[in-house]
């Protein structure tokens, strides 16, 4: 029985992953097409091609592993040699490839693009993938009739918080020096607070007041972690349509901010290899995400699962613009030092570079899999 669970968890992960890698394809496609980059093809999917057409200068296919997609521009890996670069295309018989000359001053490679239009090229996926988290949120927010504040509505009975100075009505603006702007920031500020030395900002009356540090209640999490339990209830606010969207930007904010506390908090060592997920991993939190809401309503399981995609695009919409190599955020860096010194990486250098980092984002990759499928069998 495990093993067909970890198969369909597989599965789910693959197919969610593909769709948020695809949209981000997507970024990249439209852009280039924007700015005139010519775009050999774009891609459904990955492996061999099972259907595709040419319009203009682009083939559109559909390839058999549905694994995301991509998007194949004309010298988006450089130039050196000022040479003729072959152009590979479909020919006439599907699975045909045929080299055409490419001469090197084409004006729509993307080597042969200024620098500004090659980084809003290379960032548009990234942004795609927050965008798209962007429009996912705003969808979840629409059916709930009020949304929760940072301003204290009253306290439960014994209430640490209480005794440390706060009043209802009180505002919380940060949790240990983390600045809170929205309900979910105060949620993540107490994800990551001490529960025995907790420090609570407020804003009283046009006044910022510091509490604590000061001890409360925790609760601990299934990998051993314990974690804050808040000891006091907050003011709810009516829907608008207005709130919708201000709530909609507040909230993709607060996951942008998560992502890059969380990724601090990895490379501190403030959380461990059990509290990073892959596909697999995802897969399983989003299929308990599914089943805590079916036990509520069909629509509260949809409304987790597309919290868990919201999640999961804005993650790689971050983390793909880091400064990394193999990432578009590496591609980007060596665009801002051309754009310094008017003078491009030669492009087999940058080519090592990319290769050395795919390798070890490949290899974290498969010890993340592994420790995921490992953490399912053992529970």
């Amino acid at each position: 029985m495990q093993i067909v669970t970890v198969a369909l968890l597989i599965v789910i992960g693959v197919v969610l992953f593909g769709f948020v890698i695809f949209f981000h394809e997507l970024g990249h496609f439209l852009l280039a097409k924007a700015m005139k980059v010519q775009v050999n093809e774009f891609a459904i999917g990955m492996g061999p091609k099972l259907l595709g057409f040419r319009r203009g200068e682009t083939l559109y296919s559909l390839r058999l592993f549905p694994i995301g997609g991509y998007c194949a521009m004309e010298g988006e890996d450089g130039c050196d040699d000022g040479g003729a670069r072959p152009l590979l295309h479909e020919g006439p018989d599907d699975g045909v490839a045929i080299a055409t000359p490419q001469p090197a001053d084409n004006p729509n490679a993307f080597w042969n693009k200024p620098v500004w239009k090659r980084v809003l090229v290379i960032v548009a996926g990234g942004v795609f993938n927050v965008f798209l988290g962007l429009l996912l949120m705003a969808l979840t927010l629409v059916p709930q009739e009020t949304f929760a504040t940072t301003q204290i509505s009253k306290f439960t009975e014994g209430s640490t918080l209480q005794a440390a100075g706060a009043q209802v009505g009180d505002r919380i603006v940060a949790i240990d020096g983390y600045a809170v702007r929205n309900d979910r920031d105060m949620s993540f500020g107490m994800a990551l607070a001490n529960p025995d030395a907790v420090s609570i900002t407020v804003q009283r009356e046009g006044q910022r007041l510091d509490l604590g540090p000061f001890a409360m209640p925790s609760q601990t999490l299934e990998n051993g972690r314990r974690v804050v339990s808040p000891d006091f209830y907050v003011m709810p606010q009516p829907r608008t349509a207005g709130e919708v969207l201000g709530r909609a930007g507040s909230y993709t904010v607060s996951m942008v901010r998560m992502v890059l506390a969380s990724l601090k908090g990895i490379v501190s060592g403030q959380f461990g290899l059990n509290e990073i997920s892959g596909p697999v991993g995802t897969a399983q939190a989003i299929t308990q995400a599914a089943e805590a809401g079916l036990a509520q309503s069909f629509g509260s399981a949809v409304a987790n699962i597309l919290q868990m995609i919201i999640l999961i695009t804005v993650n790689l919409g971050v983390v793909n613009l880091l400064p990394l190599p193999a990432l578009d955020g590496g591609r980007l860096l060596f665009l801002i030092w051309e754009g310094i010194t008017r003078k491009p990486v030669p492009s087999k250098y940058e080519g090592y570079v990319h290769a050395a980092g795919f390798v070890l984002l490949i290899g974290l990759m498969v010890v993340i899999t592994f420790n995921d499928i490992a953490r399912i069998f053992t529970g």
